[in-house]
């Protein structure tokens, strides 16, 4: 770990605080820092196209959000007959959010989707709505949803860029966490029946920590990645890459190699004015390159205001990368 020693603090009174490695021209990636959603490396990352079961990624975190582990859900005939992979749900049974989530995220169960979003969202209409307001929360720009799945709708698209920041958003959330970081999920209520991962990386546990697989004719393969390294932390999404395995290996290994853990400011209080301390209640790191650690500047923003808070950001030259609260003093 290197820390940055030379901080420079700029107070800006404000009136108010507010808070490829591809094998085809259509082909994209992003890798971004899992800590702050900064996009380390990419093409057409923010390009959209469809991102096939990558969706059950949101689906399984709006379900988490909206619904308790033992709600017991009467699986709908619509449900039971889902098109694509499934878990072989009947219509008719009961079974858990639970038991549910494990299936739509390890075996990538339409028919799960279809079931938690009927639980969920009341309707099916209703839980897309809720995907659809939560991706437009978090400033997924390119993002829209027509259905829990990820079966191709010519609407139904995303990016690689807000593919990898919805996972990195899911993965705070500590049960979706749990869920895709399983290798093998036995489920009692399936009669015993055990869930292997599909994700071949995650299986492997070499690295690769939580994902999720997807394939549509009209998306191809996709594919979502979550990788740890030595305290580095990076999430690697291709969108029809047919060699995706590989290319996942290849962009978090580059990753890893050419990026350090870098603390940019250590955690204590700072003088900012004359009247004025600023509390930084941890230490900000960042995942730098050589080149990146000397265009590094430490921003705080005041307010005019008799607030008790500032905001301290991050600037690789003229980009703001990471942004935190502070208490002032």
């Amino acid at each position: 770990m290197k820390t940055i020693v030379k901080l420079l603090f700029v107070v800006i009174c404000l009136f108010a605080i507010y808070f490829s490695a591809a094998n085809s021209a259509d082909a994209s990636y992003a890798v971004i820092d899992a800590e702050t959603g900064r996009l380390l490396s990419g093409s057409n990352a923010h390009a959209q196209a469809p991102i096939a079961s990558l969706t059950k990624m949101w689906t399984a975190l709006v379900a988490i959000e909206n619904s308790n582990l033992d709600d017991k859900v009467v699986i709908s005939r619509q449900a039971a007959l889902s098109e694509g992979s499934s878990i072989y749900l009947e219509s008719g049974e009961k079974i858990t959010v639970e038991t549910l989530l494990y299936g739509l995220m390890l075996r990538s169960g339409n028919d799960a989707a279809y079931a938690l979003a009927e639980h969920t969202g009341g309707s099916l209409e209703g839980f897309i709505d809720l995907m659809n307001e939560k991706a437009t929360l978090y400033g997924l720009k390119n993002t829209y949803f027509t259905n829990p799945s990820g079966l191709h709708h010519d609407l139904h698209l995303s990016s690689a860029y807000d593919t990898a920041m919805m996972l990195k958003i899911a993965l705070e959330n500590d049960t979706f966490r749990k869920i895709a970081t399983t290798v093998n999920y036995k489920s009692i209520e399936k009669k015993g029946v055990t869930w292997q991962n599909k994700h071949r990386l995650v299986q492997e546990q070499n690295g690769a920590v939580a994902g999720k697989t997807g394939f549509t004719k009209a998306a191809g393969r996709t594919l979502a990645t979550y990788f740890e390294k030595d305290g580095k932390k990076v999430i690697v999404v291709t969108l029809r890459e047919s060699n995706d395995w590989q290319v996942h290996k290849h962009l978090a290994n580059h990753v890893f190699s050419q990026y350090d853990v870098v603390t940019v400011a250590e955690k204590g209080e700072y003088k900012a004015t004359e009247d004025t301390t600023v509390s930084l209640n941890k230490p900000i790191k960042l995942l730098l390159n050589k080149q990146e650690e000397q265009g590094i500047k430490n921003v705080i923003h005041l307010s005019r205001s008799k607030s008790k808070y500032g905001i301290w950001h991050v600037f690789l030259n003229k980009e703001n990368i990471y942004s935190t609260r502070v208490t002032l003093k």
